[in-house]
């Protein structure tokens, strides 16, 4: 199966905490996850867009520019009792007010599996046990903040 192609972003606030969206499988809820923002591409819709758009409709967090592309991830996974297989490219940004200047506007799908939106901190997700896209976030951030990412990369998680 061909991968749906999306992009997502790193999201950091004055405090360089990381934006993540906490979701589960409706079919299977003991199986939860937390991952940046963002989601498929429109056809023809260019990637900044994408992570642009999909930014504003799941947090109502509208941003202009995105910073650097930080890495893409492929991964295949089970969700609603289906395999999906998608490839993800991952953009940089940071605001300097964490208020949503809008409201969410989640596709139906987005209501039925985000159940919850949080600034982590580094400390935070590196003491934490929960599941997170990708699994290696806390040392991909460490990395980011102390200037060691160098993007883009390529994960396979």
């Amino acid at each position: 199966m061909p991968p749906r192609i999306g992009a997502r972003v790193l999201l950091l606030d004055p405090r360089d905490r990381v934006l993540l969206l906490l979701s589960i499988d409706p079919d299977e809820p003991s199986h939860r996850w937390w991952d940046l923002p963002g989601g498929g591409a429109n056809p023809g819709e260019d990637l900044t867009d994408t992570a642009r758009r999909e930014l504003a409709e799941e947090t109502g967090m509208v941003i202009d520019a995105l910073g650097p592309h930080l890495w893409d991830r492929e991964v295949r996974f089970r969700f609603r009792d289906r395999w999906h297989h998608r490839r993800d490219r991952v953009f940089f940004a940071r605001v300097s007010n964490i208020s949503p200047s809008r409201t969410p506007s989640h596709t139906a799908n987005e209501q039925a599996n985000l159940i919850e939106t949080r600034w982590w901190s580094l400390a935070e997700l590196e003491s934490s046990s929960a599941k997170f896209l990708p699994p290696n976030l806390p040392a991909l951030l460490a990395d980011l903040l102390s200037g060691e990412l160098h993007a883009p990369i390529f994960l396979n998680a």
